[in-house]
Parts: structure tokens; C-alpha cells; sequence
């Protein structure tokens, strides 16, 4: 990944104001008096020296799971990730899919970093020992490479297997020094086991990417019935329950019929807006730039900045009902039985 550089007419739009009027700033002025534009850190340093702060949020564990591959769970993730992170959140990202896609999406190497998240929930070795610092600062990451991959074995024998990871999250929480991290964002592989069970426990919200075709509604039957089970056996209730449409086509005629299924079916959990069909993502994380700096002005760009938008909107709403209790009736979590 080569030098991350924002022009200052895109700067001064992420900071909400003209580069004119930024330029004339006494303190951060400089920044935007030149040609050669910001680096991330320079973004970072111009907005503490402007006092621009986001709106406060309550601090949120969204996990990115669908338990059908191919879905594009990892580019939605990351590029969701460091979006929040331009609006001026701090983010920590964790990578836990042991092809480290999420690691390698934000410009790193997996291989490059002795521990992963195994270390962690298998080792007891403190998470702020592991993450690591991106190029953007404020968004950080626990990287992943196939030492994750014997993960599941390690878990089974142990007392509590469940509950690991939001131990270790707990921990860091405790030990975070100065502003916490207002989003931890999961990137789970695609798969159905004690990882990402133990991703659930340790989550508020779920977000569930899904492709506009029918073979996506088995993924999210399986995908409730576990929320269900969690709700039951393990008594806990996620916050929200998410799910966004992703690589959407509107030129395709099974595409917009798929997409009224999940409408008839899911109406209660499914976002307004949708993330259409974009090639962009692919040579983004192929480079390992985020979307937003590969070509902010791409349909994938805008649509994750919608989403951003409504999903920020949608956690600070009042906790819904959980799925279970939707379940009993009308309720989406039943839907395709």
C-alpha cells in the first residue's frame, strides 16, 4: 500500500467545513494551506486542533457474521470500520477468520504479527499486547493468520468456552487508558462454531451481510435459530440484529425479487438502504486501501457511508424486542420454517 493521502477539499469535507475557512484557522491552518494535501495522521492532528468532535455513541460490539460464505462480510466490514474511524470515532478491528482477509484489507499482513486473537481467548494474553496500530491512527486491529485456524480444538476442552472472548474484551475495556474505543468491529469467518458463538456472546449488535439471491434466506434461517438458542440457553440478547443487502443489482430481475422476500420476511430487521454491486471493492482491498481512499466517490463509498449514517441513527434508538419474542407470531426470526 503506498503513501494514504487526502486532498484538502476532502479533508475539509470530512471536518464539515470549506478548505478556505480551514485555511484561515489559527492553529490548523497549516494543513490546508498547501498542495501536497493530509496524511491520516495529519486528519487525526487537524481535528483535535479544531475541536471537531463526532456525536457521542454509547461504546458498541458489532460482529459481521453470516454463516454463508461469499456474501462480501469483509470488505462491508473494514470498509464500515474505517469509515467510522474518518468520521472521528476510535475503532478497533478483529480479525477472526484465519485467512486474515480483514488484516490484509486494512493494509496489513497477518503473517507479519507473532499473536493473533488465539493468544488472547486460548492464552490469556492481554488483547492490548496484541492489536496493533493501522496507518490511521484511532483505528486499530487484532490482526489474523492460520495460527487461528486450530482455534475451535483449543476451545472445546475448556471450562466457560462461551464466554472467552468477552472476557478478554472486558479486560481491555479495563485497561484502556485515555478514550476507549467506541467501536469494536468482529469480522467472523464464515462458519458455525465456537468462534463465532463465542462472537455472539460477546456482541451487541449483529450485522448480517446477505447477497440478493434465495439461497441466502438458509443462511439467516440457521443464523436466528442460533440467535434463539443464545437467547434461551445462555440468556443473552443482542442489542440489534441487522441485514444489510450487499452487492446489489437492480438491473437483475431476481435480485429485486429476492430482495421483496427478505422485505415480506425480515421487514423487522432488514436496513433501508443497500450496498450496490461494486467492482471498486475488489482492487480496494486487493491493494489493501480502504474504499473510501481507493475512490470515495465509487457507489461502494457512498452506500457504506449511507449505512454508516443509519446505523448510527438505528443503535441509538431505544433496545427493540428480542428475537424470540418477534418469534412468537409474525416474527421474522421464524420466517422459512
Amino acid at each position: 500500500m503506498g503513501e494514504v493521502r487526502y486532498t484538502v477539499k476532502r479533508a475539509a469535507e470530512l471536518l464539515g467545513a470549506t478548505p478556505e475557512k480551514l485555511a484561515r484557522h489559527p492553529k490548523a491552518g497549516g494543513f490546508f494551506s498547501r498542495r501536497e494535501g493530509l496524511t491520516p495522521p495529519e486528519l487525526v492532528a487537524a481535528r483535535e486542533l479544531l475541536g471537531i468532535a463526532p456525536p457521542a455513541v454509547s461504546q458498541r460490539r458489532q460482529l459481521f457474521l453470516n454463516f454463508k460464505g461469499g456474501t462480501g462480510k469483509t470488505s462491508l466490514s473494514t470498509a464500515y470500520a474505517y469509515r467510522l474511524w474518518e468520521l472521528g470515532y476510535r475503532v478497533l478491528v478483529i480479525d477472526l477468520d484465519s485467512q486474515g482477509h480483514a488484516t490484509k484489507s486494512l493494509g496489513l499482513e497477518g503473517a507479519d504479527y507473532p499473536k493473533t486473537l488465539f493468544d488472547a481467548v486460548i492464552r490469556k494474553v492481554p488483547l492490548r499486547e496484541i492489536l496493533v496500530r493501522t496507518a490511521y491512527p484511532g483505528l486499530d486491529l487484532v490482526p489474523s493468520n492460520l495460527s487461528m485456524s486450530t482455534i475451535e480444538l483449543a476451545l472445546m476442552p475448556l471450562a466457560g468456552r462461551e464466554f472467552k472472548l468477552r472476557s478478554a474484551l472486558k479486560d481491555l475495556a479495563a485497561s484502556e487508558v485515555g478514550r476507549p474505543y467506541d467501536f469494536t468491529i468482529l469480522d467472523a469467518p464464515p462458519s458455525f462454531g465456537l468462534l463465532n458463538l463465542n462472537a455472539l456472546m460477546a456482541a451487541n449488535d449483529l450485522l448480517v451481510p446477505v447477497l440478493a439471491d434465495f439461497l441466502s434466506f438458509h443462511g439467516l434461517k440457521l443464523l436466528f435459530e442460533t440467535v434463539q438458542s443464545l437467547e434461551e440457553d445462555l440468556q443473552h440478547v443482542l442489542d440489534h440484529i441487522f441485514i444489510v443487502v450487499n452487492g446489489f443489482n437492480a438491473s437483475f430481475k431476481l435480485a429485486k425479487e429476492a430482495k421483496d422476500a427478505l422485505e415480506t420476511h425480515y421487514k423487522d430487521f432488514l436496513l433501508r438502504g443497500v450496498v450496490r454491486q461494486c467492482t471498486k471493492f475488489a482492487q480496494a482491498s486487493s491493494e489493501g486501501t480502504p474504499i473510501f481512499v481507493f475512490d470515495p466517490a465509487s457507489k461502494g463509498a457512498l452506500d457504506i457511508a449511507s449505512l454508516v449514517n443509519e446505523l448510527l441513527l438505528a443503535t441509538a434508538l431505544p433496545k427493540p424486542i428480542s428475537s424470540k419474542d418477534k418469534g412468537k407470531g409474525k416474527g421474522p426470526a421464524v420466517a422459512g420454517r
